[in-house]
C-alpha cells in the first residue's frame, strides 16, 4: 500500500499520513490529478451560457457544485505557498525576534500544506460511496465446530445487534434456527439506517473462533467457524427501480411452515420459497404468519442477494485490487479470528489485531474495526486511481 496505517481510531473520510519514503513521490501524484480535476473544472465553468436554459448548463452547474470543496482546497493550497514565499526573505533577517517570528509563522503555514497534501486531497479525490444509503441484510450460517459454532453464531448475533444500536440503526432478526444442541444454526438480520450497508459490509467473510467450549471437561481449545454475508437492503419502492430480476424468472412455492409454531404453522400453507431461475438463488421463508409476510420478506432476500451479485460485478469490472471489497467479501475467506484464551480478536485482510476481545464481542471495539478497513479501502482506491493517471 502506499500509505502508512496507524490504528488509532480513524474518523471516517480521513486519511492517515503518508509514508516519508513515498512523500515525494505520492505528493506529486496527487497534486497532478487535483490540478487536473481544477484545469477541468474551469473547462466546465466556461462551457456555462449566459442565459443558463439548457438541461446541459443545468448539469454542468451541478458538477461545479459538487466540485468547490476541491476548488477552495487548491485555493487554500495556492494561497499557503505564495505566504511561503513572501516569507523566504524574513527567514534570514538580521533581527533574531523577527527571524524567530518568521520561522514560527513558517511551520504553521507548512503544516497547513502537509495537511491538504496527505489528508484534504486525498479525502475529496476519493468519490463517495455509491451505496452509502442502504440499509444491510445479514446472514449468519453456522459452519465447522457443530454445536460450538452454532454458540459463536449466537455471541456474533448479539455482537452485531449490539453494534447497529450504537450506531443508532433499527435491527430486527427476520429468520432464525435454533439448533437443538444450544446456539442457532443460522440467523438473518435486517439492519435499516443510512449507511448500514457500508458499516457491516467488512463483516462478510468467514469467522473464526478459538476457545474451549463448556462442555468439554478436558479444557481444550476448539476452533470452529461462522460464515457472514453481508447484502445491500433495498426498499420494495427501490427494487424495480434497479432492474434486478423479472417476475417470469422466478419461480415460486408455497407449503406448510416447518418446525414450532403450533397449530396454526401446521394448517396453513404459508411457508414461500423463490428459485430465481437465471443464477439458481433460491430463497425459503417461513418465520412470518401469514404466506403474504413471508413472500414479501422472500423478495427482500433475493433482491439483496441480487442486488450484492451485481455490486461485486461492477467492482470486479472496474480492476479491482486484493485488498479491495471484492477480495474482503470472499465468502470463503477466513476474514477474522476470535482467540478467547489470548483475548485477541485479529482481522487478517489489515493485519490489525486487539487486545481486548469482551469489548469487541460487547459491539464497542468492532468500531476500530470497521474504520480501519473503511480506511483502507478509500487509500485502495486512492492508490488505484494514481495509479490509473499514470497510465
Amino acid at each position: 500500500m502506499l500509505f502508512f496505517r496507524s490504528w488509532f481510531r480513524p474518523t471516517l473520510r480521513s486519511f492517515s499520513t503518508l509514508s516519508a519514503r513515498l512523500q515525494q513521490q505520492d505528493g506529486s501524484r496527487i497534486l497532478r490529478v487535483v490540478q487536473r480535476r481544477i484545469d477541468e473544472r474551469a473547462n466546465i465553468r466556461s462551457q456555462i451560457s449566459d442565459e443558463m436554459s439548457t438541461s446541459e448548463d443545468i448539469a454542468r452547474l451541478r458538477q461545479l457544485k459538487e466540485s468547490e470543496p476541491l476548488q477552495e482546497a487548491w485555493d487554500d493550497w495556492t494561497n499557503t505557498k505564495k505566504s511561503i514565499e513572501d516569507l523566504k526573505p524574513l527567514l534570514s533577517d538580521s533581527d533574531p525576534s523577527m527571524r524567530a517570528l518568521a520561522n514560527e509563522e513558517y511551520e504553521t503555514l507548512d503544516g497547513t500544506l502537509t495537511r491538504l497534501l496527505q489528508s484534504t486531497f486525498p479525502s475529496l479525490l476519493v468519490p463517495p460511496s455509491a451505496t452509502a444509503s442502504l440499509s444491510a441484510l445479514v446472514e449468519l450460517k453456522s459452519g465447522a465446530g457443530g454445536t460450538e459454532s452454532s454458540l459463536f453464531l449466537a455471541d456474533l448475533l448479539r455482537m452485531y445487534l449490539r453494534f447497529a444500536s450504537t450506531n443508532s440503526f433499527k435491527a430486527a432478526v427476520v429468520a432464525e434456527n435454533e439448533n437443538e444442541g444450544g446456539g442457532i444454526k443460522d440467523a438473518i438480520v435486517e439492519i435499516k439506517g443510512e449507511g448500514a450497508y457500508d458499516a457491516f459490509r467488512w463483516e462478510s467473510g468467514v469467522h473464526r473462533v478459538q476457545r474451549v467450549p463448556s462442555t468439554d471437561a478436558a479444557g481444550r481449545v476448539h476452533t470452529s467457524t461462522v460464515a457472514v454475508i453481508v447484502l445491500p437492503l433495498l426498499e420494495e419502492k427501490d427494487i424495480q427501480k434497479e432492474d434486478l430480476f423479472r417476475m417470469e424468472d422466478v419461480k415460486i412455492e408455497v407449503m406448510r411452515a416447518r418446525g414450532a409454531g403450533g397449530q396454526h404453522v401446521n394448517k396453513t400453507e404459508s411457508a414461500v420459497r423463490l428459485t430465481h431461475v437465471p443464477t439458481g438463488i433460491t430463497v425459503s421463508m417461513q418465520d412470518e404468519r401469514s404466506q403474504h409476510q413471508n413472500k414479501r420478506r422472500a423478495f427482500q432476500v433475493l433482491s439483496a442477494r441480487l442486488m450484492d451479485q451485481k455490486i461485486t460485478r461492477e467492482i470486479a469490472e472496474k480492476r479491482a485490487t486484493r485488498n479491495s471489497l471484492v477480495k474482503s467479501a470472499d465468502r470463503s475467506e477466513k476474514i477474522r479470528t476470535y482467540n478467547y484464551a489470548q483475548e485477541r480478536v485479529t482481522d487478517h485482510r489489515i493485519g490489525m489485531s486487539l487486545m481486548n476481545l469482551t469489548a469487541v464481542m460487547e459491539g464497542d471495539a468492532l468500531q476500530d474495526f470497521v474504520d480501519a478497513l473503511k480506511q483502507d479501502h478509500e487509500e485502495t482506491l486512492m492508490e488505484e486511481m494514481l495509479n490509473d493517471q499514470d497510465d
